[in-house]
């Protein structure tokens, strides 16, 4: 995640207008599936990578986590998290996640909401996350899906008339850098396979409790974009518990 657009004023203006950041957690369309997936917070020592707003860090800090530590590359995101999600549990600190580093052991959970398709090395983080996880353990994280980051643009094709055809999937088993639009800008991801992401944790000796392809509720369907998002996965949801 070394491409630090967030800290661009135009592209944090940008992405300070979308549904989840002036909402929180209820506007994120995933939020639903993504809360049934998390332990128990309770006495918890908490990490989260790429905690964007903070909005994860307070709802694992209000449900009893003991401390919370939000990381992320963009010093506005943090600058936003202290603002809108001071606890005095939680720490936020500035740090690329592939630079990283903490003790074994030093976390009973580690979340993550829609930043690894930003991180080149995937299997690499998860062997690092594998150690910083005391046993017994959980990991929980959301990407981007493989079929909406396959192809790179991320956007439908369009008939003559500008109504929505299709969305394209094409290049899916040639993982790596992608030129993505996002906010109407360019940006760096990195897609791979959904064998990627669930190997990357197995390998690393974790077992997986879910794994889910969260569609809009039904009650957010009416907000503009939103209906055609059944059309296509978006986002994927695992969850992986580390073994006592």
């Amino acid at each position: 995640m070394k491409e630090n657009r967030y800290d661009d004023p135009l592209f944090f203006d940008k992405y300070g207008q979308m549904t989840r950041s002036r909402e929180g957690l209820s506007g994120a369309g995933e939020w639903r599936e993504l809360e049934r997936l998390l332990p128990d917070f309770a006495g918890k020592r908490v990490l989260d990578l790429g905690c964007g707003y903070g909005w994860h860090c307070k709802y694992a800090a209000g449900h009893g986590a003991v401390s919370v530590l939000g990381t992320d590359l963009s010093q506005k995101m943090l600058d936003a998290a202290r603002e809108k999600n001071p606890h005095p549990a939680i720490e936020y600190r500035q740090g690329a996640m592939e630079d990283l580093d903490f003790p074994a052991g030093g976390f009973d959970v580690v979340i993550s909401s829609l930043a690894f398709h930003y991180v080149a090395d995937f299997p690499a983080l998860v062997r690092n996350i594998s150690r910083w996880l005391a046993p017994g353990g959980d990991f929980v994280f959301s990407v981007e899906h493989p079929v909406f980051t396959a192809q790179g643009p991320q956007d439908w094709v369009y008939t003559p008339d500008g109504a929505i055809d299709h969305f394209p999937v094409d290049n899916y088993y040639f993982e790596g850098k992608r030129d993505s639009v996002f906010l109407g800008e360019h940006v760096i991801k990195y897609h791979r396979t959904v064998t990627t992401y669930v190997e990357s944790l197995l390998r690393e000796g974790f077992t997986l409790r879910h794994l889910v392809e969260p569609a809009p509720p039904e009650e957010m369907r009416h907000l503009p974009g939103m209906a055609d998002e059944m059309r296509r996965p978006m986002m994927l949801l695992l969850s992986a518990h580390k073994p006592a």
